[in-house]
């Protein structure tokens, strides 16, 4: 079995709650998950000491988990880069030098594969759309993505359970109405395709566990609220605390009290392979 803690949208910046983040490394420290999986939105506005409190965030992670993190479209600055006029390594320069100069890691631990990509991409083509408000927000799943995506789940043991990180939320929020990806139908192929286990993302700031019956066993899509003070619908904060095993995959989200100043189980919700 494999234990993962599922973190998204750490927002370090104004937006932070230091008790939550606190908290977090607490949890980190003592309970000591096989895997950290950071989902994207580490900084608020992509500055250098946003990202150093995130770099020593998961340097202390790294102490007792294995760690895997990827870009959201907060720590890109994707106005030095729109539509590729600029510098798309500018744009880039923080997460790069504080966080990782790779984007789509992997992660293998015993029994599963984690592969990460990068949806965050600003503003390109894949991200175009007629609301005005998508503008640097909406992430990209590219086709190029996915075919190494299948490359790297192909160069792992044929058992292994796979796990999709990503950014953006590919399902619509429940509170949003929105979707992550401005191409959420290609996503759901791919997680056909590539026989996805489970995916976890974040960026709608409303934590929500879906099961898309799609396959035999089909997908789970795990989206992180987001743990800073800018939640939606005034939901309190919650991060994913997740047990995977051959015999299936097991959610328990942790719900932030303000009374407790502490994460509480929520309910957990199991899905039987």
């Amino acid at each position: 079995m494999t234990t993962v803690l599922h973190v998204s949208d750490l927002h370090f910046g104004p937006p932070a709650v230091p008790a939550q983040l606190d908290m977090i490394a607490e949890m980190i420290a003592t309970s000591r998950f096989d895997v950290v999986a950071v989902s994207g939105d580490l900084s608020q506005r992509a500055r250098p000491g946003e990202f150093q409190a995130a770099r020593h965030f998961l340097r202390d992670a790294a102490k007792v988990s294995r760690t895997i993190v990827i870009p959201g479209n907060h720590d890109v600055k994707w106005w030095r880069a729109p539509l590729g006029i600029g510098s798309r390594k500018s744009a880039v320069a923080n997460y790069a030098r504080y966080i990782s100069r790779d984007f789509e890691p992997v992660l293998s631990v015993p029994g599963v594969t984690f592969v990460g990509v990068n949806t965050a991409q600003g503003v390109v083509p894949g991200t175009l759309t007629w609301n005005p408000r998508d503008v640097g927000v909406v992430g990209n799943l590219s086709t190029a993505q996915i075919e190494e995506a299948r490359a790297k789940f192909g160069a792992a043991p044929a058992d292994d359970l796979r796990v999709l990180v990503m950014h953006h939320n590919p399902l619509r929020g429940d509170i949003s109405n929105r979707y992550g990806l401005s191409r959420p139908a290609r996503a759901a192929r791919a997680f056909v395709d590539l026989r996805i286990d489970l995916v976890l993302c974040g960026h709608d700031h409303q934590e929500a566990v879906y099961h898309v019956e799609h396959t035999q066993f089909g997908t789970v899509v795990c989206t992180a609220g987001t743990v800073s003070d800018r939640t939606r619908g005034r939901r309190p904060s919650a991060i994913n605390a997740i047990q995977i095993s051959p015999k299936g995959i097991e959610i328990e989200p942790q719900i932030w009290s303000d009374d407790k100043q502490t994460f509480l189980p929520g309910p957990t919700t199991r899905f039987h392979r």
